[in-house]
């Protein structure tokens, strides 16, 4: 069992299922008006548009969810975590919330009118996916259904970008958060979610947020900023913030000092989930007292790791292995 006085996490995100799609060609991403490397929300006719136009092409079907990915990964690691979203009265929600048990994260489940939501991710050759997002049941979260309980016992709260469509949601969550104690944290998710929620990202990072986390393309898109100079613009609104650059690494700037560490070599075969692991990675090093640079470092690790399968879930063989080299650069 985890240690009750364990540091522990509350992630709340977009409950949905995975179906990873590897596509022969972009063109396909053209058809259906998909901007490559994105993630465009959905109805339930381009849904089914999308699901029709990939017909034939290999599909794996998994839970999913940013943030969720995120809550799984340190679910594996041994932290003691809790996942809040919303799913459907049918058997994909069933299939969520047992997946999220066996992998030792606590569900914080609402229960939705619409059917569980599902997250298309389109990969193409070079490994870089493209999103088509049915919400779904996740889209009927309200701000009215938070309660100080679901927060109880927790020490961060980590926020998925993908909700910040829902200001209200978003808003309240992150004050119930605050006045509870616990450090909340964002994940950036896109650049196009960021682009059009742009002065609520800005107001949230300025009241709310301690922890953000961005890939290049976020981290411009909220800043105006190429990379070193958008980490100190972040940092100079939130404690401590992320940016990762892809191969050439990741930068972490904390109380004024910048840390610096480098990417791992790997064969990336599918990219979904690398964003998602690299903080499940971060946060096990940073809930652990690890030095940043090295929390960076195992966020490396664990992001690197998912790059080289299909899909965002990694088999308990791996991560054994992810464990073992954790306590080779703990070291």
């Amino acid at each position: 069992m985890n240690d009750p006085k364990a540091p522990s996490i509350l992630g709340i995100g977009n409950a949905l299922v995975d179906i990873m799609i590897q596509l022969d060609s972009d063109d396909r991403l053209n058809i259906l008006q998909l901007p490559k490397g994105g993630m465009t929300l959905v109805d339930a006719e381009k849904s089914q548009a999308i699901d029709e136009s990939t017909e034939g092409l290999k599909k794996e079907i998994s839970s999913g969810g940013s943030v969720a990915n995120t809550c799984f990964g340190l679910g594996k690691l041994g932290m003691k975590v809790g996942y809040l979203g919303k799913v459907g009265n049918d058997s994909m929600g069933e299939f969520y919330k047992n997946e999220l048990v066996d992998a030792n994260v606590t569900p914080v489940m609402l229960e939705g009118s619409l059917p569980t939501g599902k997250a298309m991710a389109l990969i193409s050759k070079d490994g870089e996916r493209t999103f088509g997002t049915y919400l779904g049941s996740a889209v009927e979260m309200q701000a009215e259904e938070l309660t100080n309980e679901m927060f109880d016992g927790y020490d961060y709260f980590h926020i998925e970008g993908y909700l910040v469509q829902n200001h209200a949601l978003i808003e309240q969550a992150a004050k119930l958060a605050k006045e509870q104690g616990l450090k909340v944290a964002i994940d950036l998710a896109s650049y196009n979610v960021v682009e059009a929620n742009l002065d609520f990202l800005r107001g949230l990072l300025e009241n709310y947020v301690d922890i953000v986390f961005a890939n290049e393309e976020e981290a411009k898109a909220i800043s105006g900023l190429e990379p070193e100079e958008a980490l100190h613009w972040i940092a100079e609104r939130s404690e401590m913030a992320v940016v990762k650059l892809g191969k050439d690494g990741s930068l972490v700037k904390y109380e004024g000092k910048v840390y610096r560490a480098d990417a791992e070599v790997r064969n990336c075969i599918d990219t979904t989930g690398a964003g998602d692991l690299f903080a499940a990675g971060f946060f096990y090093g940073l809930m652990n007292n690890i030095a940043l640079d090295k929390c960076a470092q195992i966020g490396a690790l664990t992001g690197g790791t998912v790059v080289e399968i299909i899909g965002a879930r990694v088999s308990d063989e791996l991560w054994q292995d992810i464990k073992q080299k954790i306590e080779e650069i703990k070291a």
